[in-house]
């Protein structure tokens, strides 16, 4: 006599399983995402480029040897398409391959230095928003989540004047966003301060 097939036992529904708490970023991203030339975002010769430079502080005004520093910005056309080559394999070893020195990619990844120091030579941005502006997102230790900010450069002071984000600051706090001109022509620095004193904005996206 043939058997009857075995129903499937019915299991009662599980309830919801709550988000698994954030930890700390790293410290890996110190050791598996910074590139060679990760900071050359210029393609080489461009009588343009520029270099913005800056140290990572932690809440007691200490910097930060091993933060990672990533930059996105618009060409200095205001074109936000970028282009393929700061990642390049070699098709054979599969290794880096290091930048093409041609196209300008619009991002850059620059590891600190044991003085929490980070360099980058890119292209004056252009302006996709009423003032242009390069995008900073900040991993170091003792973070739940990377942070996001901006760079805005001094001599654009008309137009950083109609930012909405820049106008809706207090001054204090919008001179953290600002870029300060070095003694040679074309050098800025941004230093990025985590908690305290000096706070850089941080910008959250929903």
């Amino acid at each position: 006599m043939p058997t009857q097939p075995t129903q499937p036992t019915q299991h009662p529904q599980h309830p919801p399983l709550s988000p698994t708490p954030s930890h700390t970023v790293g410290p890996f991203y110190g050791y598996a995402l910074p590139f060679t030339g990760g900071g050359d975002m210029a393609p080489a010769g461009r009588a343009d480029a520029i270099t913005l430079h800056g140290y990572v502080y932690d809440g007691v005004g200490a910097p930060v040897p091993d933060a990672l520093v990533e930059l996105w910005q618009a060409g200095p056309d205001g074109s936000l398409s970028g282009a393929p080559g700061s990642i390049r394999r070699d098709p054979v070893t599969g290794g880096y391959a290091g930048r093409n020195g041609v196209d300008f990619t619009g991002f850059g990844r620059i590891p600190t230095d044991a003085d929490g120091h980070w360099t980058a030579h890119t292209l004056p941005p252009g302006a996709p928003s009423p003032a242009p502006y390069i995008s900073v997102c900040v991993h170091a230790r003792g973070l739940l989540h990377h942070l996001f900010t901006r760079v805005y450069l001094p001599e654009n002071a008309t137009a950083n004047a109609a930012d909405p984000l820049l106008a809706s600051l207090p001054p204090a706090r919008r001179e953290t966003l600002v870029a300060t001109a070095g003694p040679q022509p074309g050098t800025y620095r941004f230093d990025i301060r985590l908690q305290g004193e000096g706070e850089t904005v941080f910008l959250e996206f929903r």
